[in-house]
């Protein structure tokens, strides 16, 4: 009878075993299948810019962000134009996220846009760069001259082109050349172009690694900030580049606030939860650059033409910025 009851006693705990080890074998894949299925992943494509402008320092940050801390989130970065193209990818509903310059959107989107804003993240500032033995001190001295505007499809040449128009340079012989940042810095380095014009967060690496080995000198282009406001809308003011970013004479330029979009139709949880990393994360964003350190909870709330998302709007009335 003992051998009957210890041998009973005995057959339990091995079947047990062979349950939980049954179950243990079944287990990791049932969670890796649910932590891996595709259908569960959201997928997140942030539009950026060139890859050393700032733009695309903050989406990568950005990105590494929402993919440590969101479940089942995989965010990456697009290399763009920019602005204009950021704007238009959003709307064909080939990215989810994207960063635009304020001047490039409509002042009147209409009633249910297919973009909206997360925030208004911070202002670029207009670079007129040129050489230090170039004639070219003020923006009309570009008359006759070969001028990168920026890449097509971008901010900078949007503003750009509304500069020339009110500085009436349109008909003054400049040669406009379409390049991006890296390109412009590239081709005035080799005597190609006379100047580029960027518009960029402070500092612009490209400008500062150009300005560190070049003789160079930034235009000033404080005085045409009125003028502009009058013929377009009203979202440029004048800012300063002081000494301290490029080692040059501060001069002031025309800024113009920076916003990041989202398309309407994301989920409002999702773009809630984006809305609150990205102002509780904005110590590791300004490691990445600067500028993505000067988001402000109160500023970012600002983004007229276009409203907030639903999920944005009521992360900032949660939080009471």
């Amino acid at each position: 009878m003992t051998r009957t009851r210890f041998a009973a006693r005995d057959r339990r705990p091995v079947a047990s075993a062979v349950v939980l080890v049954a179950v243990l074998l079944v287990l990791p894949s049932s969670l890796s299948a649910c932590r891996d299925d595709p259908d569960d992943t959201v997928r997140i494509r942030i539009a950026t810019g060139s890859p050393t402008a700032v733009y695309h320092a903050f989406g990568t940050s950005l990105a590494t962000i929402l993919n440590r801390e969101l479940p089942n989130v995989h965010a990456e970065v697009l290399v763009t134009a920019a602005s204009v193209e950021n704007v238009r990818l959003l709307k064909a509903g080939e990215v989810e996220l994207g960063f635009t310059q304020a001047d490039v959107l409509p002042a009147y989107p209409g009633p249910d846009p297919p973009v909206v804003a997360v925030a208004r993240v911070y202002d670029d500032l207009l670079h007129l760069v040129t050489t230090a033995a170039s004639p070219i001190r003020k923006l009309t001295d570009l008359a006759g001259r070969r001028v990168s505007i920026g890449a097509a499809g971008s901010g900078t040449e949007i503003t750009v082109n509304r500069l020339l128009t009110v500085a009436g340079l349109d008909d003054a012989g400049l040669h406009r050349v379409q390049l991006g940042l890296d390109d412009s810095v590239s081709a005035l380095r080799r005597g190609e172009i006379d100047a580029f014009f960027f518009s960029g967060g402070l500092p612009v690496r490209a400008v500062a690694q150009f300005v560190e080995d070049t003789p160079a000198r930034i235009v000033d282009l404080g005085e045409w900030t009125v003028p502009l406001r009058r013929g377009n809308r009203e979202v440029y003011v004048p800012r300063d580049i002081p000494r301290s970013v490029y080692g040059m004479d501060p001069v002031t330029a025309v800024a113009n606030p920076n916003y990041l979009l989202v398309r309407a139709d994301l989920p409002e949880d999702l773009v809630r939860q984006v809305t609150r990393l990205l102002m509780e994360r904005r110590a590791e964003l300004a490691e990445a650059h600067p500028a993505a350190g000067r988001i402000s909870a109160r500023s970012a709330i600002a983004t007229p033409p276009l409203p907030l998302h639903p999920g944005a709007a009521e992360y900032y009335r949660d939080s009471k910025p």
